[in-house]
């Protein structure tokens, strides 16, 4: 839903692939990604063909995987912002591989004739934005060291595709550089090479339609999520919020029995002592009634502060949760 650019670059590169694969395989040899028949011969045809349909179906499944995961930028921008996007990180990857080819065998004396084919330019270009713009959210720990977020299967799948050629980390570096220029400020390229308006309105009056889908209505709407995959992981995101607040409140109960031995009365009814009183308006907790401060860890800040909470709030939830980074995340999202 409301991403028509992302459905058909997963329907008909991967229909188009298959076919080549399993009925059509003598009609391969015109989507090879062949720099020596480009260089030599003049074939410019194959910088489109060559690097449009992959070969690999391994390619393909990985490829076509990552799109739908990126699918989230053509919500956020628009179809013609993400179609200018992959056009001018298509166009510039192009460059790179002829130019990286060319170092690799001056530097190294390795002749590179062809490379992998397939739209994986701008898929790995995409990693750029993805990287920069999406949140890191840690969903679990591993081991009480490694962290898995909501990026870790993203990144898990560009380094599948990453190990899949030989020379594929040329069309990553290619497509990262490409990314990476494209989203510079400085250079100014997303203002020459993007998708004219008139362009962009004859593909919305004539492709749109046919690969548009129609909004979900089947699933009950929660809270302010704009898209029913935002909806879907706040619905998640409270479920396991509530169940984890709870196991917090029960692990806090026991610590408070083993300690006290019985239930403490003082936090529900402060002792005299320590009601404000006209009298003693000017008392200050001595030394012995102030808890010591909780020592909070910089990192699990720093962490807090990607996420986009401030110093100040992070500083508070973390002290309150005693240095638990997934109860403070909780505290900071409900608060």
């Amino acid at each position: 839903d409301k991403a028509p650019l992302s459905k058909s670059l997963l329907l008909v590169p991967s229909a188009i692939s298959i076919l080549l694969t399993l009925l059509f395989q003598n009609y391969q040899k015109f989507f090879a990604y062949n720099l020596q028949a480009i260089k030599e011969e003049f074939q410019i045809w194959r910088l489109v063909c060559g690097r449009t349909i992959c070969l690999d179906l391994k390619d393909t499944f990985c490829s076509s995987l990552l799109i739908y995961n990126f699918r989230i930028f053509e919500r956020r921008y628009g179809s013609r912002k993400f179609s200018s996007f992959l056009l001018g990180a298509w166009m510039l990857s192009a460059l790179f591989d002829l130019l990286l080819v060319e170092i690799t065998q001056y530097i190294f004396g390795i002749t590179i004739n062809s490379l992998p084919s397939g739209f994986l330019g701008p898929v790995f270009a995409l990693f750029v934005p993805f990287y920069s713009s999406i949140p890191r959210v840690q969903v679990a720990q591993v081991l009480g060291h490694f962290s898995i977020t909501n990026k870790t299967l993203v990144y898990i799948l560009g380094l599948q595709l990453l190990t899949s050629g030989s020379y594929i980390w040329i069309l990553a570096l290619s497509g990262l550089v490409s990314g990476i220029c494209y989203n510079s400020s400085i250079l100014k390229v997303h203002q020459i090479l993007c998708v004219p308006s008139w362009v962009a309105k004859i593909f919305s009056w004539t492709l749109e339609p046919v690969f548009s889908s129609a909004e979900p209505t089947n699933e009950v709407r929660v809270g302010m999520g704009a898209t029913v995959d935002i909806q879907r992981q706040q619905r998640m995101e409270l479920l396991d919020r509530q169940i984890m607040m709870s196991q917090v409140a029960q692990m806090r109960q026991q610590r408070q029995q083993q300690q006290d031995g019985m239930i403490n009365w003082n936090r529900l009814f402060p002792p005299l002592r320590h009601r404000h009183n006209a009298n003693y308006q000017d008392r200050r907790p001595s030394e012995q009634d102030t808890p010591p401060p909780t020592e909070v860890s910089e990192e699990q800040v720093a962490r807090l502060m990607e996420m986009g909470f401030s110093r100040g709030d992070a500083l508070e939830a973390l002290r309150a949760s005693n240095n638990d980074l997934n109860v403070a995340t909780n505290f900071l999202l409900q608060h």
